[in-house]
């Protein structure tokens, strides 16, 4: 059995509500910024609809080239020196770096700020390995179900005061944003405890897998993880259509602005937070993690479709809560990968699955943008802007059909790995 550390019984539950309460602060934050990013660089590029669509690609591409090469060294720094002092460093510098994103005054600034954010981007990943530490495997698709939650509940409250800010000034939600990570950062100083014991530490920092490859080929280390790992990519490659064409998307299909935007991701967050906070629990508990996941894959292919079809705003809203029974899937594909690996890798194994994440972030950005601009162009022989919908709910489907191949619970196995470093 794969030991659990960190706080016992009580103290556990104890540190689960901390970093919840520290990712739902980062959360908001990014939240806030939500609505307003695309409509900033619209107006950056004298309001050209289709040029702000390619600079958002290549915001969205730089921000997951960072993370591809800062997740796995964030991960394995965790696995040495601690979760708490990385989680602590992420919240400063984001601090920062949204008060310098409130003050650029042009594009290339904003553009700087966005990767300068990229780098600061930890507490995510290492919330996950904190979860890894403090929860039972069985217990674990609950609690970061509990996570996704956070992301919910960030993502009602974030957009929604992000739009109305930005209705008032497209800048006010970033210093917002800067409030936010620096109170997370003040609240984890006082607050959030250390989730990983001196002894159960790595016992150096291991170049070799600090390295977005050097954390791929980790991951090859665990056969069951690998096939899990192409889910979590896909799962995230499909997600990734909404930062990239959903605000842009929405101004052009249904004329939403910065307000009306906040207020259908508010009502997104909601319906995510009854699933992940309520539902995966009970839905794990009945149906175990590879049903629970497989029925999340479904309904996330039968929401895109529905988002991509819909020609009016009422008719997209429809699939909100059937897109929200996706929740199910990362907390099962996360908890089905943390059962296979021990306590000293989990920092790497979340920095690798990170990589993955942000391989798909790489990949995504120009892919959805690119189909986002031909289908609304002029010269398309069709005119079809939720085609992006409809390409995220095919890479969806074809997670689904890895997952039934590869996502099987079978009881916890070290490699050799895990008592490596």
């Amino acid at each position: 059995m794969i030991p659990v550390t960190g706080p016992h019984h009580g103290a556990r539950k104890a540190a689960l509500i901390f970093i919840f309460v520290t990712v739902l602060i980062d959360v908001l934050a990014f939240g806030l910024i939500i609505p307003v990013l695309p409509k900033l660089v619209e107006q950056f590029v004298g309001g050209d609809t289709g040029t702000a669509a390619h600079w958002i690609g290549w915001f969205g591409f730089m921000f997951s080239l960072i993370q591809f090469v800062a997740a796995p060294i964030q991960g394995t720094l965790s696995d040495r020196y601690g979760r708490r002092p990385v989680i602590l460093l992420s919240c400063l510098g984001l601090g920062i770096d949204f008060i310098f994103m409130a003050l650029a005054s042009s594009l290339p600034w904003l553009f700087v700020g966005r990767v300068i954010s990229a780098i600061t981007s930890a507490s995510f990943t290492t919330a996950n390995a904190y979860i890894a530490d403090i929860t039972a495997p069985d217990k674990r698709a609950q609690a970061f179900g509990m996570i996704g939650a956070a992301f919910g509940l960030g993502f009602i409250l974030g957009p929604v005061m992000g739009g109305w800010l930005g209705s008032i000034d497209l800048r006010w939600p970033f210093w917002g944003a800067a409030i936010l990570a620096l109170c997370n950062f003040a609240y984890g100083w006082f607050v959030l405890p250390e989730s990983l014991t001196p002894e159960h530490r790595a016992e150096r920092f291991d170049w070799a897998h600090a390295n977005p490859l050097g954390s791929l080929k980790l991951l090859r280390s665990f056969p069951q993880v690998w096939g899990l790992a192409m889910v979590v990519f896909l799962i995230n490659l499909a997600h990734f259509v909404y930062p990239n064409v959903f605000v842009l998307f929405a101004g052009y299909r249904f004329q939403w602005g910065p307000w009306e935007v906040g207020l259908v991701l508010g009502a997104v967050g909601v319906c995510a937070v009854i699933v992940q906070a309520g539902l995966v629990k009970h839905a794990v508990a009945a149906w175990g993690e590879r049903r629970a996941l497989l029925f999340g894959l479904g309904c996330g292919v039968v929401g895109f479709a529905i988002y991509g079809w819909a020609p009016t705003g009422l008719l997209f809203l429809v699939g909100i809560p059937i897109m929200a029974f996706w929740g199910f899937a990362m907390p099962s594909a996360q908890a089905l990968v943390t059962r296979q690996v021990g306590p000293k890798v989990q920092g790497r194994v979340q920095g690798a699955l990170s990589s993955l994440m942000s391989l798909a972030g790489i990949t995504a950005p120009h892919f959805y943008t690119a189909i986002f601009a031909w289908a609304i162009a002029p010269s398309t022989p069709f005119r079809q802007p939720g085609a992006p919908f409809w390409a995220a709910g095919l890479v969806l489907a074809i997670a689904l059909g890895v997952a039934w191949r590869f996502a099987r619970a079978r009881p916890p196995v070290e490699a050799a790995v895990s008592e490596a470093a």
